[in-house]
């Protein structure tokens, strides 16, 4: 039975003394940290839905081309030998996660998680246009099933499975393109049974998190909150109830009282059915509701705004927040030489991949014309369109011969292709083994590689020997 619950920090709000699951129904709240978390969360809904559309360089803006094994990331391409780099971006974001949340607590969790942001501003929204507010929703949770009752789960069901299944078609498409999933669209489903199946499986999923499990993703499932303690400290930014000013709790026309008048407001409003009074909690997502609700509160009573507040631990009891610390120094020192290392090494990215490789059999062949040894190269264009190789060597040795490059090597859009070659040098030109340098040219986009591979064949000594041993005979 849906109902108010007093929370306490002896136990989680939203799990009953049986085990089973109370799901509490937050109040609807206005104010600033509101207005502008929605707003936030409309951008961040049109950035995800857009993504795949807008089109730069001929490729969406965000792909993961899993089938080519290419992921088009803002105009550049990387190919699977690039994965190397997702170090960085990996590292990254646990870093800059790690920096925000030393600084503002779990302001990325009330923000910018996506699960928040399709919880609070897309499936409480359909919930509370179809059954109401808080109170109304909380009745019809307790009403018996009546018609209305029915027509009424019965829609909001059915729209939680719809934008669930949406949302699944767009993730799909940041892997497959929005054409191709056209195409997926319009065919039987066990046509392309994986990804039907992929776009069904997150969409149970989905529905299922966003009708039924709600908070508990966040409280049980999300290690993020877990680990905040030990990302934050006393001057880290959080929000938090100023004792010193609130208590003792009191009706609002007495005297001698804080100014907290115990309303609730700040309860009924949370998402995750905590009471802020209480201190900071695992399950606070800093999503400001509270501070929106007191501040109501206070304005009405014609008392200061900021009972409730973001704010640090030392803030709050009077002191004065440092903000320069030691732990956000070293994040701060991190991400620079990790944003400057990944800037250096994106710019030695190129357009086009070789790969030259030694021919299966043996290492190399003498005969009475010289030392040869025999290679191919593997080339690949990330361009949107045919492209151009000219291949010629570095710094060869006087009389290397190399078959094979007569002819420019002309590559389709986005493919690759393997092209055998020889490099042969005269008896008395060989000196022993040495390095073979290849400049590789593309175009278009002047692209240049140099690459590197070992000329075997046998001592100089045992040429010369072989040569003379023939002339004696």
């Amino acid at each position: 039975m849906a109902r108010l619950k007093k929370p306490n920090l002896d136990s989680v709000t939203t799990i009953n003394v049986d085990g089973s699951h109370f799901s509490p129904q937050p109040a609807d709240v206005k104010g600033r940290f509101t207005s502008m978390r929605r707003w936030f969360g409309l951008i961040l809904l049109v950035v995800y839905v857009a993504l795949p559309w807008i089109q730069i360089k001929g490729y969406p803006a965000l792909f993961f081309d899993l089938a080519h094994r290419r992921f088009h990331l803002f105009g550049l391409t990387f190919l699977a030998q690039d994965l190397w780099l997702a170090f960085f971006v990996i590292a990254g974001l646990g870093l800059g996660l790690f920096y925000v949340t030393s600084m503002f607590g779990r302001l990325w969790c009330g923000w910018a998680c996506p699960y928040t942001v399709f919880l609070e501003h897309v499936y409480r929204r359909i919930e509370r246009w179809i059954e109401g507010d808080a109170a109304a929703r909380r009745k019809l949770e307790q009403a018996p099933w009546t018609g209305d009752k029915v027509v009424k789960r019965v829609v909001k069901h059915s729209l939680f499975i719809l934008v669930a299944l949406i949302i699944a078609n767009v993730f799909l498409s940041y892997f497959v393109s929005l054409s191709s999933l056209y195409e997926y669209v319009k065919r039987p489903p066990l046509e392309n049974a994986k990804a039907f199946g992929v776009v069904m499986f997150l969409t149970l999923a989905l529905y299922f998190c966003f009708s039924w499990f709600r908070e508990q993703f966040c409280i049980i499932i999300c290690p993020y909150g877990r680990i905040q303690s030990a990302l934050t400290d006393d001057n880290t930014m959080v929000i938090g109830y100023d004792t010193r000013r609130g208590e003792p709790r009191g009706r609002g026309e007495d005297s001698g009282y804080g100014d907290c008048v115990n309303c609730q407001r700040c309860v009924q409003v949370c998402p995750t059915g905590i009471d802020i009074r209480n201190g900071l909690q695992m399950e606070c997502i800093g999503c400001a509701a509270c501070v929106d609700a007191c501040d109501a509160i206070m304005k009405r009573l014609d008392r200061p705004k900021g009972l409730v507040r973001y704010d640090s631990l030392v803030g709050l009891n009077g002191g004065r927040t440092r903000y320069l610390r030691p732990r956000v120094i070293v994040y701060t020192v991190a991400l620079v030489l990790g944003f400057l290392a990944m800037i250096y090494l994106l710019s030695g990215l190129h357009s086009v991949f070789a790969d030259v490789n030694r021919m299966k059999g043996q290492p190399y062949y003498v005969t009475e014309a010289g030392v040869r040894n025999q290679y191919q190269i593997r080339l690949m264009t990330k361009l949107n369109e045919p492209t151009t190789f000219r291949i010629q060597v570095v710094d060869a040795p006087d009389g290397l011969v190399l078959s094979g490059f007569d002819e420019e090597i002309i590559l389709e859009a986005q493919s690759e292709g393997v092209r055998p070659f020889l490099a042969m040098i005269p008896t008395d030109k060989y000196a022993g083994q040495f390095e073979l340098k290849l400049l590789i040219k593309a175009m278009p986009g002047n692209d240049e590689l140099t690459k590197s591979v070992k000329f075997l064949g046998p001592s100089a000594y045992v040429i010369r020997e072989s040569t003379v041993e023939k002339v004696a005979k």
